[in-house]
């Protein structure tokens, strides 16, 4: 009895380290292969405990072989966007100025009354309440109301242009040309470029760029 409490306090603590080390995240915020990944453990864990005639090393050497597979795809996700909108997805819009986008529902196989049931845990009733509304990677819904600030949308990210949300803010690869152009920078030296329709922006560079850097529509000069 004794040795079956040390062994579920040490894998207790083995597991609490795993998970430590996969970074700090929500249940409601985990990505799929998190989830997989946090699945898996949990049905490792399980087993070395259930089964005190196996080793210690045959359970446990599964969960940091999972814990280094998952720091090694957050660090492949972080060098390249690329991989991690392949593995994750990227945002998708589904209320544009009041109106539900349903083909793009119909992709995501999510139904009208998930939507109204995402926006009651948002305080909102009326969907045409909504200007924007987007469905998040980890499938939570972010939304924008009519009448609230118009929200700055992230155009480059990384060093990676986002067509997707170039076009939502109503601006072209010229556009964003020009602003480099004004900026004295380079595309792989942005790390946020974000945008509203209006065309008010903000760069933040990668490097030595602390803070943000505002303009306004049509005007050029910096504005504190």
């Amino acid at each position: 009895m004794l040795i079956l409490m040390l062994r579920t306090l040490l894998v207790y603590l083995l597991i609490l380290l795993a998970m430590r080390l996969m970074g700090k995240r929500q249940l409601g915020e985990l990505q799929p292969a998190e989830l997989v990944s946090t699945i898996l453990i949990s049905n490792l864990a399980s087993i070395s405990i259930e089964s005190p005639e196996l080793p210690l090393t045959a359970s446990l050497v599964p969960v940091f072989l999972i814990v280094a597979l998952e720091l090694l795809l957050s660090g492949l996700c972080f060098c390249w966007p690329g991989a991690a909108r392949l593995l994750f997805g990227s945002p998708v819009t589904v209320i544009r100025n009041g109106k539900i986008c349903r083909d793009t529902l119909r992709a995501l196989r999510f139904g009208t009354g998930d939507l109204l049931e995402a926006l009651r845990g948002k305080n909102v009733f009326d969907p045409a309440q909504v200007k924007w509304a987007v469905v998040e990677t980890n499938g939570s819904i972010s939304i924008c109301k009519a009448g609230e600030e118009e929200p700055f949308i992230p155009v480059i990210a990384d060093g990676q242009l986002l067509k997707g949300a170039l076009q939502l803010c109503e601006k072209d690869c010229r556009w964003v040309s020009q602003v480099l152009q004004k900026e004295n920078c380079m595309q792989a030296q942005v790390m946020l470029l974000l945008v509203r329709i209006s065309g008010e922006y903000q760069l933040i560079k990668k490097e030595n760029s602390p803070s943000p850097q505002k303009r306004n529509k049509g005007l050029w000069e910096g504005r504190l």
